[in-house]
């Protein structure tokens, strides 16, 4: 697996981030051990993950396999901080408060002692982002988190916080993390262009669409249980749309044609943009992973990307998290 550069900084991560949303869920400990091992030993070298997925539970599995297999120096480890910890009025958010208690929890459940990049799960709309960044830079200061990053901000957002950190002095985003996949294309019109004039690398989620893209999930035919789709209330808005079906029956015909599956198209197709660092692909078995990264070596040429069918240029297919408020 290629090592690239986030962004300006001078962080250098793998191709391709591993993220573990499904841990301590879709996967078990054995299942997620074995998929970090698998991508560890293709060269990847990015983990995310966040304080909240599985209640905690994702950071603890990854904690303890990083610790198992004594990779902490080889290891990438990225989470984030934003969702409720807890039932109490400053248990979410982002404010300094819950900054400072979340990182403490989940350095102790990833059992070490810095966190190489520390996100921002969402915009906050009741901690000024004043308050926000000067606490995420004492923890740079402090030794507790060595870069900082964002997730599913527009792109005003991402210039806020900017602005703010050149005029204080203050640590700088190096990343975001938005949905970005053939069915989601939103990123293009604002993010992709602030990052690429700011030096700001994209770390995308999504872009098998959920799953969706690899075409597990058939027109007029009831949704397969234990998926994202059937799961999840949220990823059916997301997605299921009768444009979703138009154009992935086009799209695994389109893999076919290339010789490769659905997922390693739509992970290609990705890689394609030339303002992409390194997408974030999940899995809940060894099976999917193998599949995802089975043709990593598979590139689309720019030429070879317009012709894959895709939602048009800036649009989505369903309620996008960022831009449908």
């Amino acid at each position: 697996m290629e090592i690239t550069r986030m962004g300006r900084s001078g962080l250098k991560v793998s191709r391709v981030c591993l993220g573990t949303m499904t841990f301590g869920s879709g996967a078990d400990e054995a299942m997620s051990f074995q998929i970090m091992d698998r991508f560890a030993e293709l060269g990847g070298t990015f983990l995310d993950t966040a304080n909240v997925y599985n209640g905690g539970v994702s950071e603890e599995i990854v904690g303890r396999w990083i610790k198992a297999r004594g990779v902490r120096d080889q290891i990438v480890l990225a989470t984030k901080v934003y969702g409720a910890t807890g039932t109490g009025p400053n248990e979410h958010g982002l404010s300094r408060i819950h900054i400072h208690q979340a990182v403490e929890a989940s350095l102790r459940r990833l059992q070490t002692d810095v966190i190489d990049l520390y996100q921002i799960h969402r915009w906050d709309f009741d901690a000024p982002p004043e308050e926000t960044l000067e606490a995420l830079s004492d923890l740079v200061r402090q030794g507790k988190v060595r870069y900082i990053g964002c997730s599913n901000l527009k792109g005003w957002h991402i210039t806020r916080y900017l602005a703010l950190a050149e005029k204080h002095t203050w640590s700088r985003f190096i990343s975001i993390q938005p949905l970005y996949s053939a069915l989601n294309r939103s990123i293009e019109n604002e993010v992709l262009p602030v990052c690429a004039n700011e030096g700001i690398g994209v770390i995308p989620y999504n872009p098998l669409a959920g799953g969706v893209l690899t075409g597990k999930y058939r027109r007029g035919q009831p949704l397969p249980e234990d998926t994202r789709l059937s799961d999840s209330e949220m990823y059916r808005q997301r997605y299921y749309t009768d444009t979703t079906f138009d154009i992935v029956e086009a799209f695994v015909e389109a893999a076919a044609a290339c010789g490769v599956t659905p997922a390693q198209l739509a992970l290609a197709w990705v890689l394609g943009e030339p303002g992409i660092t390194s997408p974030i692909i999940g899995a809940r078995t060894l099976r999917q992973l193998e599949d995802t990264l089975g043709r990593l070596d598979f590139q689309l040429t720019p030429e070879d990307r317009e012709t894959i069918p895709a939602v048009l240029p800036g649009r989505w297919v369903g309620k996008d998290p960022v831009y449908d408020r």
